[in-house]
């Protein structure tokens, strides 16, 4: 064949005016079957170092089209009728498994019909290890010039568009659907044995059962939250709750038996009747998507992009409702949702707290601005949906911070706080309160908490770190006086008055930091019998506690919500004189990775020892 220009690896060109890409314009035929030249009259032996791009098929496939449709194969027959792929979509491992199975039968002798037989004799075996190699080309790399392997696996063909939708649900380059088997009857019959083997799996349903059967096998168990994988807050929902137990206690095990003390006095972990939406505080992100959709969820673990979430199975019911339905609000009355990458927009947060006594609910709407737009009548709308809200505020955060609340606050409805009972005593909740999250397992926590201090009404009790007084208050009917001590002026404020709601008298409040506070407490000779300390993730400081040793209470009953500073702390307290009893877990959190732990310590004077 006469060749104009170009050279061997690209455009050739010949005078018929067809080259060797295959863009369906007539060319000429080369015996293919039987290799003992090519179409320019080179034998086998010059095709050594051929490249993939050279190896070319017979007959008249135009494989240039296959992605619409093929109009005949090597032998010149019509594909209509398996032009059926987009029906046929079973994904990409199902066709990896058919295309094994058809090289299989391609390396055993068998001629492929209407596929080529480049690098093969006319017995359809293989002459060499260089043609076996040419072969494997032909069949699974080039086909007239273009990549096969490029459109059945990357879905990209020479001319870059995709084919992925047809080639990978199970059409070949040559028109033939790759389920189809081959006419011999012993290889037929073992290659539909293998087929069968191979691709047990080709529906959704069964694809489901094969994930739930790995699931099973790994010690995992489906689960019911579809944002498990990407909010990364319920760690153990693969687990039974039992199951769950069983691993948080020993987590604490691990973390606290570096004190020698406490080996046999790990007490069984105080779990929860029914652990599912127990959260009395939901916090949502607002955001867009794609289409610029408002829509509000959580982080996603590690990252700052928001994972739509319609229903939590550790929220309150309620609290995910009245979130759903200021979501559909916003375009309606023209709300846009703030942007933290260009900084625009208006409505960042949605706060809800509900009161499980007694049933009250907060709605906070946090926004970047303090203009919001038909105020009245978004706050009217609101109510009419959920007659149940008692006080909707909107509180203004133009901070470029991850906190969620600022400084600024209007009361659009109602008394700007919500108030819930615990323990007996009622409190007063406001916006920026901490408030244990957990209702139903903080009245066991601080019962056991207080029982562990064992009070007899005559001592002097200090709660460090109180917040809004609650383990204070609740104490204070069985000791004599109860100092308590929080840096938050805010909660500081409602401290003071849940003392008056409940009647409390012989507790006291200061606004001040906890260390500071015990250590000038010690310098003026001061005394106190119980330390009640509950600290945040992070844990006490070592200046803390020197100065909590001052004072030299009898007993320090720790609450902590993190085992490892809690660990940590012990090993203080331990040089400071103070020996751990016991240790008490109390599943605060369930489904999640958190855990919280009481641990008494009494004062044995034995300081360094």
């Amino acid at each position: 064949m006469e060749k104009k220009r170009g050279n061997e690896m690209t455009g050739r060109e010949y005078k018929d005016g067809g080259n060797s890409r295959g863009d369906g314009k007539r060319r000429e035929k080369g015996n293919w079957d039987e290799i003992g030249g090519d179409s320019r009259g080179r034998d086998n032996k010059s095709r050594e170092n051929k490249s993939r791009d050279n190896m070319r098929w017979d007959g008249k496939v135009r494989v240039s089209k296959c992605r619409d449709d093929i109009s005949s194969d090597s032998k010149g027959r019509d594909n209509k009728s398996s032009n059926v792929a987009a029906q046929n979509f079973i994904g990409k491992d199902s066709v990896s498994k058919r295309v094994k199975v058809r090289k299989d039968k391609i390396r055993s002798g068998r001629p492929s019909e209407g596929r080529g037989a480049a690098g093969r004799t006319s017995a359809g075996k293989y002459k060499d290890e260089e043609e076996k190699s040419a072969a494997g080309r032909s069949m699974f790399g080039k086909a007239d010039g273009r990549s096969v392997s490029g459109r059945t696996i990357s879905g990209k063909s020479m001319d870059g568009k995709s084919v992925a939708g047809r080639n990978m649900s199970g059409k070949s380059a040559y028109g033939k659907n790759v389920s189809q088997k081959y006419t011999s009857g012993q290889d037929k019959s073992s290659g539909r044995q293998q087929y069968d083997q191979r691709n047990k799996s080709v529906s959704k349903k069964n694809e489901v059962d094969a994930k739930s059967d790995i699931a099973q096998r790994s010690g995992r168990r489906e689960t019911k939250c579809p944002y498990e994988k990407k909010c990364g807050s319920c760690r153990y929902l693969y687990l039974s709750y039992e199951e769950q137990l069983k691993k948080k206690e020993a987590f604490v095990r691990q973390e606290l038996e570096k004190c020698p003390e406490l080996k046999g006095h790990f007490n069984p972990i105080i779990g929860m009747e029914n652990p599912w939406n127990y959260r009395n505080k939901i916090t949502a992100i607002f955001d867009r998507d794609r289409k610029g959709n408002p829509v509000s969820g959580v982080y996603e673990e590690g990252t700052h992009n928001v994972i739509p979430v319609e229903r939590c199975l550790i929220e309150d019911e309620l609290a995910d409702r009245i979130i759903g339905t200021i979501r559909g609000m916003l375009k309606s009355f023209k709300i846009k949702v703030y942007d933290e990458d260009i900084r625009y927009g208006l409505l960042r947060y949605v706060l809800v707290r509900r009161a499980f006594a007694t049933g009250e609910v907060m709605v906070v709407l946090v926004t970047a601005s303090p203009v919001l737009p038909s105020k009245r009548n978004f706050t009217n709308a609101l109510l009419k949906a959920h007659p149940e809200i008692t006080t909707v505020i909107q509180n203004v955060n133009t901070r470029t911070d991850s906190l969620i609340l600022g400084d600024k606050q209007q009361v659009l409805y109602g008394k700007g706080y919500i108030e819930d009972v615990l323990c007996g005593c009622r409190f007063r909740i406001s916006p920026a309160s901490f408030y244990q999250i957990n209702p139903v397992q903080t009245e066991k926590l601080y019962k056991k908490a207080i029982e562990l201090a064992g009070l007899k009404g005559t001592e002097t009790v200090i709660d460090a770190y109180c917040g809004i007084g609650t383990i204070g208050l609740i104490a204070s009917s069985k000791a004599k006086n109860v100092i308590s001590v929080e840096l938050n002026p805010d909660a500081v404020k409602d401290a003071i008055v849940n003392a008056k709601i409940n009647g409390i008298k012989n507790v006291r409040f200061y606004k001040a930091d906890a260390g500071q506070f015990l250590t000038q407490m010690a310098e003026e000779g001061a005394k106190a019998d119980v330390l009640l300390m509950d600290p945040p993730r992070s844990g006490s400081t070592e200046e803390f506690l020197q100065s909590a040793a001052l004072l030299g209470p009898e007993k320090i009953v720790y609450i902590s919500c993190n085992p490892v500073t809690l660990g940590r702390d012990l090993m203080v307290l331990r040089k400071l004189g103070y020996r751990a009893e016991e240790v008490w877990p109390v599943d605060m959190f369930p489904w999640s990775g958190h855990v919280e732990v009481i641990i008494v310590m009494s004062h044995c004077g034995l300081k360094n020892k």
